[in-house]
């Protein structure tokens, strides 16, 4: 690998130049991490060939199965830094692909399949098995659609399996897209049709997921959430993973520590069976990108769960506060291991280490309302639909997605403040971090702002937009009265695209930028059968949509 670019990545909305980054992740990736990553890629593919090849003949492994989304999961933007736990994730693979194979004849077996090297390797292989080894720019393109759209699902597919909720088929079809992009005959019309096919089975991961979680949990429900802080010392969880603050929550029950969400956990406050819990006191700051300054004052230890994570500076005093769990992982911060045979994960070093931290500063008061899942939002579909019949609500704006650091994302808090007033947005992720504190009112009783959840949660508003299309007698869910300008950011806001490609939206709009892995030819595709599109200034976008 030359001097001038030490890794290649472009996989999420900061791409450096809107091209890609070849000497340091903007995330704050090192280009040793970068392409270790794409080594553990590299692996998971080896893995889904012989697994696929297994499932064909109804002897899959489910080793081999969890192995693949978490190996994913690892790779997704902002979630996994630490190149030694990457690398003993790449050793356990090669062990595992090296066990598969002694099962598998393959006439012609992809490069991922027979290389077998020892750690004396991983260096040299490592530069040759990232993004630049399709040299056809299309070709390239499509598969890593494919890819991201991938990662993005096996964050969904983990967190229902930390539930007790797996799908073989999502396992199947998974395998079965990473082997594909292993082939070097594989055409353009073949990517593109198992593009489509990607956003089908995101579709089935996500209503998975929702499964899981409202069985677990309940139905979200309209809630009002403290953005304010107690007198007790307290533990601060981020990421998306549910289970994880069920038993932190558990663990931490009279112990006199309290429990504050971050960012994409603020929805855990919806669920009834987890803000049953009266030391969940509330959310802690705003969307991940803030976290630098929030830790500091904060005050007491950050358990990251998933992605999110800004590495932080040589001069922050909360560096040995943080720890980490699951797919997520930083160098220097202390790892809460795995479940062990059903038991739950041992939390008491961190609620330890609470205790003896002064309570959070406060930096913000007040309360955010939220908690408009699909089932909240039907329960309200008769009120929904007489504004609508009435006129009082003209259209609906799906501002779901990522929030990040550019400054054109103002252009969200902006869009949201110019609406009319008689227009409703749907939201999930953190992208509402960016109006959700906004005195925007309401429409009859009905807050301005709906917001559904987390990122995995974009599955309600298609279920939201499925059921007013069956209210209002539509043969078509274009035909509905909304809008959709999407902020993305990472793997899963490309899930999320693709789910709702699959589901015949036209029409989306996405920001701040268009994804720097759409070559020209493939943006022409999805703007001419799609209608895909980016976003210009707010006046000249609320004046085109409107028209």
């Amino acid at each position: 690998m030359n001097k001038i670019m030490s890794m290649f990545c472009f996989q999420c909305q900061e791409a450096s130049k809107g091209i890609g980054c070849t000497l340091s992740g903007v995330c704050g990736k090192t280009p040793e991490v970068a392409n270790i990553q794409d080594l553990l890629l590299f692996v998971v593919r080896g893995i889904s060939v012989y697994n696929q090849e297994l499932r064909k003949a109804g002897n899959a492994s489910p080793e081999a199965d969890k192995f693949v989304f978490d190996g994913l999961f690892m790779t997704i933007t902002n979630a996994n830094f630490d190149k030694q736990a990457i690398i003993n994730k790449i050793k356990a693979g090669l062990a595992l692909k090296n066990e598969l194979g002694k099962k598998v004849t393959l006439p012609n077996p992809p490069d991922e399949c027979t290389w077998n090297g020892d750690e004396s390797e991983f260096e040299t292989k490592a530069a040759t098995v990232g993004v630049l080894r399709n040299s056809d720019e299309d070709i390239r393109s499509l598969k890593e659609l494919v890819h991201y759209g991938i990662k993005g699902m096996a964050a969904y597919v983990e967190h229902a399996w930390n539930l007790n909720n797996e799908n073989p088929e999502i396992f199947g079809f998974m395998q079965h897209a990473l082997a594909e992009i292993t082939r070097n005959d594989i055409t353009i019309d073949e990517l593109i049709s198992l593009t489509l096919e990607t956003g089908k089975y995101g579709v089935s991961a996500m209503a998975q997921l929702d499964a899981a979680n409202t069985s677990h949990y309940g139905n979200p429900e309209l809630s009002e959430v403290n953005i304010g802080v107690g007198k007790n010392p307290g533990i601060l969880i981020s990421g998306h993973d549910l289970k994880d603050l069920e038993e932190l929550l558990q663990q931490t029950e009279g112990t006199g520590v309290d429990v504050y969400t971050h960012s994409e956990m603020l929805p855990a406050h919806y669920y009834p069976q987890l803000k049953k819990h009266k030391h969940l006191v509330g959310n802690y700051g705003n969307a991940w990108w803030r976290q630098k300054e929030e830790f500091e004052t904060f005050n007491g230890p950050i358990l990251f769960t998933t992605n999110c994570i800004v590495p932080p500076t040589k001069n922050a005093t909360y560096t040995d506060r943080i720890y980490t769990t699951g797919a997520s992982g930083l160098e220097g911060a202390t790892h809460i291991p795995a479940r062990v045979n059903g038991e739950p994960k041992d939390f008491s070093a961190i609620i330890e280490h609470a205790k003896k931290c002064l309570p959070p500063t406060q930096i913000e008061s007040g309360k955010i309302v939220g908690g408009f899942a699909h089932a909240q939002v039907l329960a309200l579909a008769d009120k929904v639909v007489d504004a609508v019949k009435g006129g009082a609500i003209s259209k609906f704006f799906v501002m779901a997605g990522c929030d990040g650091r550019m400054k054109s994302r103002n252009y969200y808090t902006e869009f949201a403040e110019k609406l009319p007033k008689d227009t409703v947005i749907l939201t999930a992720g953190c992208a509402k971090y960016r109006y959700n504190k906004l005195p925007l009112g309401d429409i009859n009783g009905i807050p301005r702002v709906l917001d559904a959840g987390q990122c995995n949660d974009s599955y309600s508003l298609a279920v939201i937009a499925l059921k007013l299309k069956e209210v209002f007698g539509l043969e078509d869910i274009n035909d509905l009265p909304i809008i959709y300008n999407i902020a993305w950011y990472e793997q899963k806001a490309v899930i999320v695209l693709l789910a709702l490609l699959s589901l015949g939206v036209k029409k989306i709009h996405l920001g701040p930028t268009l994804p720097a892995f759409l070559s020209p030819n493939v943006t022409k595709v999805l703007v001419d059968n799609f209608g895909i599109g980016g976003i210009s200034t707010v006046d000249e976008d609320i004046a085109a949509f409107l028209a």
